[in-house]
């Protein structure tokens, strides 16, 4: 069983409010459909947009809960992925949990500094010499830079992933660590455990 802190009341409230909105308007919809008279083609894609905003708020609240135990320093991550989303600067952030990843990862260049965001931020500043790779995050401590992750080989033909979130996924099948991921091309915000993508959504976090 997965070791979590979900102790976060306010999004909890938040999830709740809205998935009870989201069966209300289930149940309308299903009342109207009755009525020929009623095209609910719109209704479902608010529903649809209604369901992912959910999912992207339940991803964020469970981020912190994964995150919760291992480090202190969640603000500082939070503030860095949503510079870097709205800057598009690509970004891969490996938080280790319990799980030792010397033999999963090609270590790259020591830092052992204080984790903030600033120095995440200026580590994948586009034309940084630490830009490439992913960023080993140990309790509050920024271990490397530059570290190269195994990439998962799962995601093949139709279904393209960049770089970043194949190693994402790579590391995260083969390890409890959790891997956070900015897109280059997009500036979307995703999470990586255990060998699963999780889109969230900055502006919660």
């Amino acid at each position: 069983m997965e070791r979590i802190n979900c102790d976060f009341s306010p999004m909890k409230e938040i999830l709740i409010e809205d998935i009870t909105n989201l069966i209300t308007a289930l149940q309308n919809n299903m009342e109207a459909i009755v009525d020929e008279n009623n095209c609910l083609l719109s209704n479902f894609e608010k529903t649809k947009e209604d369901f992912l905003s959910i999912e992207m708020k339940a991803a964020t609240f469970y981020l912190n809960c994964y995150l919760s135990p291992f480090t202190d320093k969640y603000p500082e991550l939070s503030v860095c992925v949503q510079n870097l989303s709205r800057l598009r600067h690509g970004g891969l952030i490996v938080i280790e949990r319990e799980d030792s990843l010397e033999s999963l990862v090609k270590p790259g260049i020591s830092i052992g500094a204080e984790l903030t965001h600033t120095l995440l931020e200026s580590i994948f500043y586009p034309g940084s010499p630490l830009h490439d790779g992913a960023v080993m995050v140990n309790q509050n401590q920024i271990v490397s830079a530059t570290n190269v992750l195994p990439l998962s080989g799962r995601f093949t033909g139709d279904q393209k992933l960049g770089t970043r979130h194949r190693a994402a996924l790579g590391l995260t099948e083969q390890s409890d660590a959790l891997v956070l991921v900015v897109s280059e091309e997009t500036g979307r915000v995703s999470f990586a455990f255990k060998g699963e993508l999780y889109p969230i959504m900055t502006q919660v976090m």
